[in-house]
């Protein structure tokens, strides 16, 4: 069969995004509903760049479809959803904002906690989740705090359990019903506690001043005598067993729809150009060939982040249905290294685009108002999160020495 380029295409046939298929056969209807929210979101996010309002509402629309209970079993009231097709749904909402992302990203790892705890823990939770509650994390310390244990404890009185300390990189507490926690007990164990987070001694602040992500709120929390549940303490160094890998697959999505959004702002910018340069290659600027290969290379990167983020999620995939099998730290442990491996692949290849893109649109590319400023930013702020200069140390540890990942990455005084 031959066909002509050059021919109409039949009414209602239209040409896809070219950005890839999806992940499983029923992903673009799994998707369908979420993507007017993530249209409205993408309408007005430069408006929120530019006044520095955080998402609230917006995560609001979220949960009020179920995309924040996406995972959890249809069984106990959620979607139920593949892993694989929730880093798919990632990058597209990152796409329309990757702050919100950002803000959902211990919620969605908090999930995978509810998922993978005892059956006491599983009852309580679920039900929650379904309904909408959204989780926050606190984990992160500064100053003095030391790699071994947190400054944040958790002691016992008369009165029952109390937590105190202060964090700081709480993302997505600002927006979120409740709080998990990382702390050091009485016996200088590390555990994990979830609070309210309208508790009395609770305290979030938004204080973030990073140059990107701005919308985040990952600033700090403060917990003051703040009462503990006996049922919410958790023993345990790791919320989960795959959460290494977890936690930085979310970003490397984040970084996957940046550079889908960056190309589709680029590539309009110069489609609606009616001013070249004198020296260009063409009188228009959508004709010039050197814009256009530009935009295609930076277009191709963005295409070969999201690639990268969806043969990881399979490995991530495979390690979280193997948790229960006698070679699950081998299986946890090659999902890991695959997304090592991405890591410092995919993040540069963000970066360099977020960055080339402006050598096809000059300098009226750089004013505040066009926002672009906000993709480089933003990614490049996202790559600062667990250094990647480490991740190609440790895999290559792995293929020459066969050393397996090391566990739970914290940073502090050693």
């Amino acid at each position: 069969m031959t066909f002509d380029r050059n021919a109409p295409l039949p009414d209602g046939v239209v040409v896809g995004q070219a950005w890839g298929a999806g992940p499983t056969d029923h992903y673009t209807a799994l998707a369908a509903p979420f993507r007017p929210i993530f249209r409205q979101i993408r309408e007005q996010s430069i408006g929120r760049e530019l006044e520095r309002r955080l998402p609230a509402e917006e995560i609001g629309w979220l949960r009020d479809a179920g995309f924040t209970a996406l995972r959890v079993p249809r069984d106990n009231g959620g979607r139920g959803i593949r892993l694989s097709e929730l880093f798919e749904l990632l990058i597209e909402l990152s796409e329309a904002d990757s702050n919100i992302t950002q803000a959902l990203r211990a919620h969605f790892g908090f999930v995978e906690h509810a998922l993978d705890s005892p059956a006491a823990r599983r009852e309580r939770w679920l039900p929650r989740l379904a309904r909408g509650d959204i989780i926050g994390a606190a984990w992160s310390e500064t100053g003095e705090a030391r790699q071994s244990q947190f400054a944040t404890r958790l002691t016992r009185n008369a009165n029952g359990w109390r937590l105190n300390g202060a964090k700081f990189y709480t993302t997505g507490s600002l927006f979120a019903d409740w709080i998990h926690v990382g702390a050091t007990d009485a016996d200088d164990e590390q555990i994990s506690v979830t609070v309210n987070r309208q508790s009395a001694g609770v305290d979030v602040i938004d204080d973030w001043d990073g140059m990107g992500q701005r919308l985040t709120a990952s600033g700090t929390s403060r917990f003051n005598n703040v009462e503990v549940d006996e049922a919410e303490i958790v023993a345990g160094r790791a919320p989960f067993p795959y959460s290494e890998g977890f936690y930085q697959l979310v970003h490397l999505a984040t970084l996957a729809g940046i550079g889908r959004a960056l190309v589709n702002d680029a590539a309009a910018a110069i489609a609606a150009r009616s001013r070249s340069y004198s020296h260009a290659a063409s009188k228009r600027a959508a004709d010039d060939p050197q814009l256009l290969q530009v935009v295609g290379r930076a277009r191709a990167h963005a295409w070969t982040a999201g690639a990268i983020v969806t043969q990881a999620a399979r490995a991530l995939e495979r390690a979280a249905g193997a948790v229960e099998r006698p070679d699950a730290l081998a299986i946890i442990a090659e999902a890991e290294v695959e997304i090592w491996q991405a890591q410092t692949v995919a993040s540069q290849l963000i970066l360099d685009a977020s960055s080339s893109v402006f050598d096809a649109l000059g300098a009226s590319a750089t004013l505040r108002s066009s926002g672009l400023d906000r993709y480089w930013r933003n990614a490049r702020t996202i790559a600062s999160h667990n250094p990647r200069i480490y991740k190609d140390r440790i895999v290559g540890d792995f293929a020459v020495n066969g050393t397996l990942p090391p566990g739970q990455w914290r940073i502090g005084v050693a």
